[in-house]
């Protein structure tokens, strides 16, 4: 079967951030998801709902052969598996794990939409994404991941975890 190129987003900002996210790398390969690179850590101001604590994030990339929806299928039971539930939409939680890209994949269904509608407005999301894939370019976009983030209007606090 064939693998298709895939990047995620990981971020938590409840309980042992670092753990939370070190566990969701390592859960990776058994939902299908094989990891070449993982960014460095990011300690991100909160955007949208401010009112919450600061978030590590960090991007994976890597391979598939699943489905798009089978992958977030199993990228859910992780977040399950790890005891993450979101009370509300964009607040607090202990693991949230995005898809960014999918290949050259577009989709638009209510439960998955690649690439991630608002990745190119997020500094938290490209940042360490620039890191791992500083050249990617989906077709949709104008430029690439490196591109991209120097263009980027989003002034929230973004800072490499030593």
């Amino acid at each position: 079967m064939t693998s298709t190129p895939v990047y995620l987003s990981l971020g938590s900002n409840l309980g042992d951030r670092v753990e939370n996210l070190r566990a969701a790398l390592a859960a990776l390969p058994a939902a299908g998801f094989q990891p070449a690179r993982a960014s460095a850590l990011y300690e991100t101001e909160p955007v949208d709902y401010l009112d919450q604590p600061w978030f590590l994030n960090c991007a994976a990339a890597g391979e598939t052969s699943l489905a798009p929806h089978e992958l977030l299928h199993n990228l859910r039971g992780i977040e399950a598996a790890l005891g993450s539930a979101k009370a509300f939409a964009k607040g607090p939680r202990l693991l949230d794990i995005d898809i960014l890209v999918y290949g050259d994949a577009v989709l638009a269904t209510p439960e998955l939409q690649v690439p991630h509608p608002r990745m190119l407005e997020r500094r938290f999301v490209l940042a360490p994404l620039a890191e791992i894939a500083p050249h990617l370019r989906h077709p949709l976009w104008d430029a690439d991941v490196s591109q991209l983030l120097s263009q980027l209007e989003d002034t929230s606090v973004v800072r490499r975890v030593p």
